[in-house]
């Protein structure tokens, strides 16, 4: 196995670096100081850099002005805008762009993919089902009717849901039985937005489909788009996680480094050293696994498992890992790690919602031993 990356994605990094260098965690709206949500809108001045950077459009193929990469670099991207919190729909953006690109029809393809690489359309994605622990799909029902599809339902906890343009939502054919995935505008006839607050402080939405109609264009029924899209939104949540677990190490580091007791740095303590290397070790497994699944789902490479095995060891580690780093960071800090004007708050603010975000450990441990009982290993 070689994860060594290519020149495009060093480059796609050193431009993100270049990006997010502008944001500072002290600077990110919290939780803890703001009374319901923390802000109306995402970051709209840090996605119009991104977009000049061609960030947008990493994974879109060239004929719709992209870079034409794969989900490794979208990663690497994601990893380096969790470190400082950015402020933007970056995953669920390109996820569902890369998904209308790969099985959306010719005519939804040239009236959206261009302008979501320029970023003048932010899309986003319902997968959270309609209590956060279902599946998604089953949540909302879809029929066709002549030219249209008409949908039925409701998700829960959409992320970005009151600012993008587009909610690719998936749903259950009634006719078919099969997974479709439908484009519904945010204002549209029949949908309707509650607001919900993420345990990092973003607007959330519930979003209710009464009677949706969608044109047929705007429906994608082919098989394996929703599981592609699902792994895509999953490996990218692991990425997130990486980038956060890595950027409180690191201020962890610091902070041990320079505190003092009798007379020495506390980080030359072997207690404090021990649980550091721990949670290092956390990291490397996380990113060892993030890197596999990512790697499966980008070049759909065979192996003993579906890529869904793959996926599903990556969230354990994901999960379980950057939980124990923030909580081993706390613990490090002492009281100064529990202190708003310091920015470890918000960095365990955002690691709870991506551990929530991903799902209990012992639930893809559970997958895992499904997948596993299936299919015979050789």
């Amino acid at each position: 196995m070689d994860f060594t990356f290519t020149e495009e994605q060093q480059a796609a990094v050193e431009a993100a670096k270049a990006v997010f260098a502008g944001v500072a965690p002290d600077g990110v709206p919290s939780p803890a100081l703001t009374a319901g949500a923390v802000a109306d809108d995402f970051d709209r001045v840090l996605w119009a850099r991104l977009a000049d950077a061609d960030l947008l459009s990493l994974l879109l193929d060239p004929r719709h002005g992209g870079a034409g990469l794969d989900a490794i670099a979208l990663c690497l991207v994601l990893r380096e805008s969790a470190r400082v919190l950015a402020r933007v729909p970056l995953l669920e953006h390109t996820a569902a762009a890369v998904v209308v690109q790969a099985y959306g029809g010719e005519e939804l393809k040239a009236d959206l993919l261009a302008r979501t690489g320029r970023g003048e359309l932010v899309l986003t994605v319902a997968a959270n089902g309609r209590t956060g622990h279902d599946s998604a799909e089953l949540a909302v029902t879809a029929r066709q009717e002549g030219t249209t599809w008409v949908l039925d339902g409701l998700q829960t906890a959409v992320p970005w849901a009151q600012n993008a343009d587009f909610v690719l939502v998936p749903a259950l054919s009634s006719d078919s039985g099969r997974s479709v995935l439908a484009l519904v505008p945010r204002a549209h006839e029949g949908a309707t937005l509650a607001e919900q607050i993420s345990t990092s402080g973003e607007r959330l939405g519930e979003l209710r489909l009464d009677s949706v109609r969608v044109p047929v264009r705007d429906v994608i029924e082919a098989d394996g788009a929703w599981e592609r899209l699902r792994d895509l939104l999953a490996t990218g949540t692991c990425a997130l996680a990486l980038g956060l677990g890595e950027g409180v190490l690191r201020m962890t580091s610091e902070y041990t480094s320079k505190r003092e007791q009798f007379g020495f740095p506390v980080a030359t303590f072997q207690a404090v050293a021990v649980q550091a290397a721990d949670r290092y070790i956390d990291l490397r497994a996380m990113e060892a696994t993030l890197w596999q699944a990512a790697w499966r789902i980008s070049t759909g490479a065979g192996g003993a498992l579906p890529a869904s095995g793959d996926v599903a060891v990556a969230k354990i580690w994901a999960s379980e890992g950057v939980r124990r780093v923030v909580q081993t960071a706390q613990h490090l800090h002492g009281g100064f790690g529990a202190d708003t004007d310091y920015p470890l708050h918000r960095y365990h603010a955002w690691a709870k919602q991506l551990e929530l975000s991903l799902g209990p450990a012992a639930a893809h441990e559970e997958a895992l031993g499904d997948l596993l009982a299936a299919h015979t290993l050789g």
